[in-house]
């Protein structure tokens, strides 16, 4: 038997135990926030996963409350409405409002009286540590990665060195500015040119030769001042999901248009094909899943993220990035590969609460 204690002295609430023996059979913790939204650019999705965690939570028994990060605790008409919102199929064009939304439950009265934090937040101060640190200053419990982790993950630049440092081979990348000479002679084309800190490939475009860099360039930087070229790698694109020290599944992406699993391919209907586990031979699934708690380990992440990968005509691995909170939405990449190893959603959620919890 495990016992994880929360207390919640600071805040005016008893101290509970929390005592599970396998999945599924622990003890429904007291209250559980789901944060969601925000103002990032990834914000419908944020809403599509925190609606897929809180039907999940509430159907294993927990209380749940739906916490939009810049409004506080919704009530359950506000919250009907907001979850009834589809993911916009189109991506953002430029950074809209200031990304600046604290999390309510940190200072709203009649939300901090939870046992547990659910992050469901992605891109922007929701999942670059700054949410992290504040919910750490409040002393609440929270899921996902610590503010340390989140930030390393968040900065390409940053988390692409210490892949290098742990021997996890990365594209080669170039930091604008940069000169079309040192990008052609050092990256050559054709190449990815993305912001330094957002997800879900907005604002990235594949560049095909010299003339579009400059415009790829201006069109990221409308998303963040630091702009990354990166040697673009042709092949596959594999996933796999890392859960309390383990690899998941490996799955394969493989969009119906173009070469990259771009916005409109992740969140469209039909735009890629999603194969859990991937039709790769089993070395190679299995170089994949230590390359992934590799780089897990080197970034200082918590229970859970998701590593994406190319592999390249040779069968060479290369690492791209990693998400620190994963999308949970009907269609997302990490619940598949967790489905794909026998771990339902539910399942899934649950191990992520646990996991945040054993760390406390």
């Amino acid at each position: 038997m495990v016992v994880a204690s929360t207390n919640l002295a600071s805040q005016g609430t008893q101290r509970i135990e929390v005592q599970f023996w396998a999945i599924g059979d622990w003890e429904p913790l007291v209250k559980i926030a789901v944060l969601l939204g925000g103002t990032s650019m990834e914000r419908d999705v944020s809403v599509a996963s925190g609606s897929q965690v809180i039907h999940a939570l509430r159907q294993a028994g927990h209380e749940v409350v739906a916490v939009e990060s810049t409004r506080g605790v919704l009530s359950p008409t506000e919250e009907r409405e907001l979850l009834a919102t589809d993911i916009n199929k189109v991506p953002p064009d430029k950074l809209g409002e200031a990304d600046e939304g604290f999390p309510q439950v940190v200072t709203a009265s009649n939300a901090i009286d939870v046992d547990l934090v659910f992050l469901a937040l992605h891109g922007g101060s929701g999942e670059d540590g700054t949410v992290q640190g504040l919910l750490d200053q409040a002393g609440l419990r929270y899921t996902g990665s610590g503010a340390l982790g989140s930030a390393l993950a968040m900065d390409k630049d940053v988390s692409k060195r210490l892949f290098l440092a742990v021997g996890a081979p990365t594209p080669q990348w170039l930091m604008a500015p940069v000169s079309l000479e040192e990008a052609q002679d050092q990256l050559g084309f054709p190449l990815i040119v993305k912001p330094n800190g957002q997800g879900s490939t907005v604002g990235l475009s594949l560049v095909t030769e010299s003339s579009g860099l400059e415009a790829a360039i201006t069109t990221s930087r409308g998303f963040d001042t630091r702009v990354m070229l990166e040697r673009y790698i042709p092949g596959r694109e594999l996933t796999v999901g890392v859960l309390e020290g383990d690899a998941l599944a490996v799955g394969e992406i493989i969009p119906a248009e173009g070469d990259i699993f771009d916005y409109a391919a992740k969140y469209q209907t039909g735009a890629a094909e999603e194969i859990f586990p991937a039709d790769i031979r089993p070395e190679i699934a299995q170089h994949l899943q230590e390359l992934a708690l590799l780089v897990h380990g080197a970034l200082k992440l918590g229970t859970y993220s998701r590593v994406d990968f190319r592999m390249d005509p040779q069968g060479g691995l290369w690492v791209l990035e990693v998400n620190t909170l994963p999308g949970l939405s009907a269609g997302s990449l990490l619940p598949k590969s967790a489905a794909a190893v026998g771990i339902d959603f539910t399942e899934l959620c649950e191990r992520i609460c646990r996991g945040a919890l054993a760390d406390a």
